[in-house]
């Protein structure tokens, strides 16, 4: 039922997989771009999850009766395939699911890429809404989202730097899915937010200064919830495993894994 890419093997001196989990209108796609082959590289064994509805994924029922709780079960699935629990790491929607997911399952590590913050996807979706009211509206009316980000100049303003080639984002955008409206904004803005409170996992919290989802104090916000303090990348976007410095992130994940001794 899920789509799962999956690079490398572990090794005796990085046993421990690590499971990345993808934001809204994306898929496993975004992390085989760049992120899963540096980390085979590196030794360790890396897997991209499509969440139910994205991607290669099957949806059970219709995507506008999802949860958060769906998600965070397709994370767990995955997880509880494989020989040892993953570090698990998650980017913007993904990295809501992540918190969720540590609320009540075990990993060594988790790290939380331009993510949404604990209090949800209220700000993002104001801001939208304020900046393009009759975009927002029809997403509500109809349900349906991607129409507000399916030209790369739309994606651009929320995803990518200035930095970030026009060819790249005209690829990247085309590979963007639909995204529903219901349970899942639901879970999002009101029934199902984080609380950190019942993590105790240590966590990695970085973000982008360009990006245009979720503001720097909103990424700040996330880390002190989570006891620690965020990593701002200068002159970076949202899709942090996409933008031109994309290795300088990876690197840093890797060096603090390395620092958990994992």
């Amino acid at each position: 039922m899920l789509e799962v890419i999956d690079k490398g093997d572990a090794t005796d001196s990085l046993p421990v997989p690590l499971l990345f989990v993808h934001g809204a209108w994306h898929a496993a796609w975004c992390w085989d771009e760049h992120f899963l082959s540096y980390f085979a590289e590196k030794g360790y064994r890396a897997l991209a999850v499509s969440l139910r509805g994205h991607g290669k994924s099957s949806a059970p029922k219709p995507m506008h009766f999802c949860s958060i709780r769906d998600f965070v079960d397709d994370v767990n699935s995955v997880a509880e395939s494989l020989p040892v629990r993953p570090v698990v790491i998650g980017h913007s929607m993904g990295g809501f699911v992540v918190q969720k997911y540590l609320e009540s399952h075990e990993a060594p590590a988790g790290v939380l890429l331009a993510s949404e913050p604990p209090r949800g996807a209220g700000g993002f979706l104001m801001r939208y809404a304020k900046r393009h009211p009759w975009r927002s509206a029809r997403s509500t009316f109809t349900t349906k989202s991607l129409h507000g980000f399916k030209t790369p100049e739309r994606a651009r303003e929320y995803f990518y730097s200035p930095q970030t080639p026009e060819s790249d984002v005209v690829r990247y955008t085309a590979r963007l899915g639909e995204e529903f409206a219901g349970r899942l904004t639901l879970d999002q803005t009101l029934l199902n937010l984080p609380q950190p409170e019942h993590v105790t996992t240590p966590m990695l919290v970085l973000g982008g200064e360009c990006d245009g989802a979720f503001t720097v104090e909103e990424i700040h916000e996330t880390a002190r919830a989570y006891r620690t303090e965020a990593e701002i990348f200068p002159g970076m976007g949202h899709n942090m495993m996409l933008e031109p410095g994309w290795r300088h992130v990876a690197e840093r994940i890797h060096a603090w894994l390395l620092n958990q001794h994992l």
